[in-house]
């Protein structure tokens, strides 16, 4: 299936969803504090999603049996989310989509858990950065390259790496459709953006190696060197005004 353009009404459907997945993130995000189990955060994310009126993105997807993905330290994406509590000095990555009305929004962030090292202050920064610059790309007219090549220039000039083995995606009435968005340049320059299309961004930036391994339990991707890795994730309208981000108030 090709990419699907969307129209203004729909981006407007979208625009709900994706508040609904901000002012989630933003009670987890509030949650979270040293002695948290993952679990748990699992389980408020559940009622607010009951609460407001909207359906898990996640859970059930290929099987994945949560509605969030928590992503702690080296832990790469699609952290599946257990007993396991967080601890001062933790990085922990935050991935959460509902549908609503019919639409998907999908979004996610990079925390810290009380007081971070330095290092880790500055991959989480630099990740968070990068997401803006491939943002601030999205413009008619741009190629697909213009947005993987903001994040890789930017992560890399501070030393740090790029996730090969997972990209963005387009998002509408499913949560993953075309096209894909590498975070990085690829050889060709992609195809050209047009009004109407919609991203989920999503840099996945490592402190160490960019090379990942997928654990047993199928889903959970942590980095081979088991360094650090960040994670930030916007879904973005191209508009004629330029970026419209949906995920974002």
């Amino acid at each position: 299936m090709g990419v699907e353009l969307k129209s203004a009404d729909e981006i407007a459907r979208m625009r709900e969803a994706n508040l609904i997945v901000h002012d989630i993130l933003q009670e987890l995000i509030r949650a979270t504090a040293p002695g948290v189990r993952l679990d748990e955060l699992d389980e408020l994310a559940a009622g607010l999603i009951d609460k407001r009126g909207a359906t898990s993105a996640f859970k059930g997807y290929h099987g994945y049996p949560k509605v969030l993905c928590a992503s702690p330290n080296e832990v790469v994406v699609h952290g599946i989310p257990t007993r396991r509590k967080v601890k001062e000095g933790d990085l922990l990555s935050l991935d959460f989509g509902v549908y609503f009305r019919g639409y998907c929004g999908d979004s996610a962030y990079t925390i810290p858990v009380g007081k971070i090292s330095e290092s880790a202050q500055k991959l989480m920064d630099a990740t968070r950065e990068s997401l803006e610059r491939a943002i601030a790309a999205c413009l008619p007219g741009n190629r697909m390259n213009d947005i993987g090549g903001a994040i890789q220039d930017y992560v890399e000039e501070r030393g740090f790496t790029v996730v090969r083995d997972f990209v963005g995606h387009g998002i509408g009435k499913r949560m993953h459709e075309e096209p894909q968005v590498p975070n990085y340049r690829m050889e060709r320059p992609g195809i050209r953006l047009r009004e109407g299309m919609v991203l989920a961004i999503e840099p996945m930036i490592n402190e160490g190696t960019w090379e990942v391994e997928v654990l047993d339990d199928g889903w959970t991707a942590v980095t081979l060197d088991r360094k650090l890795s960040a994670h930030f994730e916007h879904s973005v309208a191209i508009t004629a005004d330029g970026p419209f981000v949906l995920s974002r108030p």
